[in-house]
Formats: structure tokens, sequence, C-alpha cells
């Protein structure tokens, strides 16, 4: 799909640390392009007619027909066995025909046509065209008006609604012929993100745009260094903040590689350490605890990973909650998403009756609230102004994982903290009110922490969790001490629902 960039100036951009220009170059030019982005919705775009064929229609008289028409994408309707759908047929699907071994004239639509056709209602803002488009690949969608089609939406049409000769940054991503093109592109990320935040873009409509964005950057960094052999044999996954899609500024990188069995780690370890050498080049920094695809302990063929969620569960690992907490979050990236799928699988009938593990795995939101003295340091209450708080491990992260432990103990199959609070709700395993205030005040600290890295950024120096107080505004205080007062709140009431110890 084609996302949510702008391109900014082609100077010399870097990560999302002291090398990273937030100067758009465009200046206001950028900055009308992602408004127009944010607030327009499909309808405003350009909306071609659509153009019907049946199925069963052959290739010579298909493009027959197209070319009288003069259009080069068709909607097919299939009524046959299986059932009624529609798909898409465009002249990229034309290329594959004219590789197969038989004549176009005895290959039908319903044989090479894209099923189903990728839809979007007219309404829709246009960032979710985008972000379609950007998650399944394609270059068209098919718009949708009380439930019957209105027409197709192109991406050449979309980008040339959103700006003149505009290229977006996913499309360069995707399209990227090298290592050193493919950082130029994803260079950009963060001198959107900055453009974005300060004309008052929602942190969750950044959050999913720069997570859409990333995940085109890693899977085209994938295809460039890994041969197809290894990467139709694997699962590469990203994992955390980055796999949640709440992840906005780059910071360590948490990502592994799923073998199917039979495949030696060995075979890929060129391949995985060209791509954890290039992310700290784009500048995504090793993580810390090693979750990387270049680690041994994250590049395992599937028994290696069912032998080791095993012992994450039943182990003595005291770090074992927290690396089963991280592959939680895992989203595949680029090959056969069924090895992940299938550790999923495993990993329920685990948790099927376990419920002293997700005691265990729960309690790990108290892990950073022993001391409460940071209570009292917020400016305004008593303390020096001048005091730092992590705001990760105060209070997103309390958020996440509370989320993260009811997910588990309920089924709960969404990614995002908010999907998994909302889905919560639904279950009534929460109330709405809860879900409301914990998504509202996860978004706060997200935007808080936001606000401080490109502080830090400007400043020249490395983007963190440590957020100044004496640098909020009266209103930020006011709603930082609101924010950490839900999540005290939802710490106790995780600590009464799994009867933690306290």
């Amino acid at each position: 799909m084609t996302p949510a960039g702008l391109r900014e100036n082609d100077g010399a951009a870097g990560p999302s640390g002291p090398a990273v220009p937030l100067a758009s170059g465009g200046g206001d030019h950028a900055r009308r392009e992602t408004l127009t982005l944010i607030t327009s919705r499909v309808g405003d775009a350009p909306v071609r007619k659509p153009f019907f064929l049946e199925a069963g229609t052959d290739i010579v008289s298909a493009c027959r027909q197209m070319a009288a028409a003069g259009v080069t994408d068709v909607l097919v309707q299939d009524g046959g066995a299986a059932g009624d759908r529609l798909g898409i047929f465009t002249t990229t699907n034309l290329r594959d025909v004219l590789l197969m071994d038989r004549p176009p004239a005895s290959i039908t639509l319903r044989e090479v046509a894209a099923f189903p056709a990728i839809t979007i209602d007219r309404g829709a803002e246009l960032f979710e065209a985008m972000i379609l488009m950007l998650r399944h690949g394609v270059h068209r969608l098919v718009v949708c008006e009380r439930g019957q089609v209105a027409g197709v939406l192109r991406q050449l049409d979309l980008m040339g609604f959103l700006a003149n000769h505009s290229h977006l940054i996913a499309l360069e991503a995707a399209e990227a012929g090298s290592v050193a093109a493919l950082k130029r592109a994803a260079d950009q990320i963060a001198p959107l993100v900055a453009v974005l935040h300060q004309d008052g873009v929602r942190i969750e409509v950044i959050a999913r745009l720069v997570g859409e964005l990333n995940r085109t950057v890693f899977r085209r960094l994938w295809e460039l260094v890994a041969p197809e052999s290894l990467r139709e044999n694997s699962c590469l996954i990203v994992m955390g903040s980055e796999g949640r899609g709440e992840q906005i500024m780059r910071t360590d990188q948490d990502n592994g590689l799923i073998l199917r069995d039979g495949v030696a780690p060995e075979t890929a370890a060129a391949a995985t350490a060209a791509f954890t050498a290039a992310l700290v080049d784009f500048g995504y920094p090793p993580c810390p605890g090693g979750i990387m695809a270049s680690r041994p302990d994250w590049c395992r063929p599937v028994a290696g990973f069912r032998r080791a969620i095993g012992q994450w569960v039943h182990g003595d690992d005291p770090e074992g909650p927290m690396k089963l907490a991280i592959f939680m979050d895992a989203l595949a990236v680029s090959g056969d998403a069924e090895l992940l799928a299938g550790l999923r699988a495993q990993l329920a009938r685990l948790m099927s009756d376990s419920d002293a593990y997700l005691a265990r795995f729960a309690a790990s939101v108290n892990s950073f609230s022993q001391d409460r003295s940071w209570w009292s340091r917020l400016p305004g209450m008593t303390g020096r102004g001048s005091a730092e708080i992590d705001i990760k491990k105060l209070g997103i992260f309390p958020i996440v994982q509370g989320a993260r432990a009811l997910a588990l103990k309920y089924r709960v199959s969404d990614l995002p903290t908010t999907a998994r609070l909302a889905a919560l709700a639904q279950a009534r395993r929460i109330t709405p009110a809860q879900a409301r205030d914990l998504s509202d005040a996860l978004h706060f600290l997200m935007g808080v922490k936001l606000d401080s890295n490109l502080r830090q950024i400007e400043d020249g120096r490395t983007p963190d969790n440590l957020i100044r107080l004496d640098a909020l505004g009266a209103l930020d205080r006011e709603g930082l001490k609101e924010a950490l007062a839900i999540v005290r709140g939802f710490r106790d009431w995780i600590t009464q629902h799994f009867r933690l110890q306290t």
C-alpha cells in the first residue's frame, strides 16, 4: 500500500538522533501536503468510474474491452462456485499472464485477477486509504458508498491530489534499489513526524502512519539483504512498540526471524547481520537486551521458538515473562506469516490453564513503581522543578503491560494497546470508562514523550524517555498529573484483579 509520508528535502538527513534536521525543506508547501493528507476524505480525491467485467472473460477479450474503454484496470465480478466476490485486474496482472505457458485467450480473469479487491468507504479519512495501500501492497482501492461500488482510487491519482510532484516516502522506500537509497527514504520519516505533530495531528494517527512507513522500510531492507530462498522459508517479525504500532521516534530495535523447521540458523547469519547493521545505520539503535534477528535467541526454527516459549512460561528465567511480553506483540513483516500464527496458537494452548503464570506476568506492571517519590516531584506540587521522570517506565509501560496481561488472559488477539482495551471493554472484562481513560492517558503520555524527543533532537541530543518536568507548561503538568493518576489506579486494579501480593 502506499503510504503516508511526504518527501522532504534531499539534504543531509539522518535518523531521529542529533543528525536529523527537523525543519522541512519544503516549508509551507510540505505542511500543506501533510494537512491535505490528514484533513481530506477519500471522496475528496479523484475517484475513477468503475469498469466491470465478468470473471469468465478471457484475457484477450478483456484487454480488447479495456483498450476500447481507455482504462488500465477492471473490476472482476465472480459469481461462480466461490460465491459472489469482487476482484481487480490490472496491467500488472497482464504481465504475469504473459509469463504463463498457456495462450492468453485460454486464460480467464478469474484465474489471474486479485481477489478480494481491497475496499474503502468514500467517507473514510484519506490517511486510511494510504495505510490500506501500504499494508496490502496495492496501488488501487475500490471505493464504496452505502455498500455499493462507487469507483476506484488509484495511487497515482492520490499522489497527484496530495501534491503536484511530491513523492510519498513509502513509495520511495518500496522501490529503493539499494540500501543507500532506502536510507534516504527512511531519513525523511523524522522530519515528517515533526511537521505532523507541529500541525496538531492526533498522536495515534502519527503512530499508525509511522508504523506503516517503518514496516515498509523493514520489508524492503530484508528484500535487499536476504536471498529469496531464505525469505520464502522464514518470517521476519517486529515486536514491542513497533509490533503494536506505537513507536514514533526511532528507539532500539525489537525484531526477530522465525525459520521454517529444517532451515539451519547459520544460513541466515549473513542476512540478519546485514539487516541489523543497516538498521543501526538508519538510526535504529541496537537493542540493549539483544532482541534482534542477528542474535541466536531471536533467530530460530519454529521448533526452537516453541521450546523457548515453553521455557518462558514454565521455566525459572526471571526475564521469561518480559520475553513473552515482547513476543506477544510480534507482527509479521515479510515472509510466511503462518509460521508466526502457529506459534501464537501454541502460546494460546499453554495459557489455557495458567493462572499462576498470568499473575507472574501481570506483576511486572509494578516493576518501576516501588519508589513513589516521583509523584512528589511534579511541579506545582512539591519538590524540585527540574526533576526528571522516565515517562515510559512510570506511565506508558504499566498501561501497555496491564493491557497485555488482560489480553493474554482473555484471548484478545489485537496488538495495539488501545485496540486491546476496546476489545476487553466489549467483552466486559473492563468498563468502557476504563478503556476510554486508559486510551486517553496513553495518547497523552505518548504526546508528551514526542514533544520531549523533538526538543532533544533540536538540541542535538539523542531522544530518550526522560521528561524534564520544568520544561512542561502548566496545562501539560496538570495533564501529566491526571494521566499518571489514571496509571496508578490501573496498577492497583491489576494488582487486585490478578490477586498479586502487595
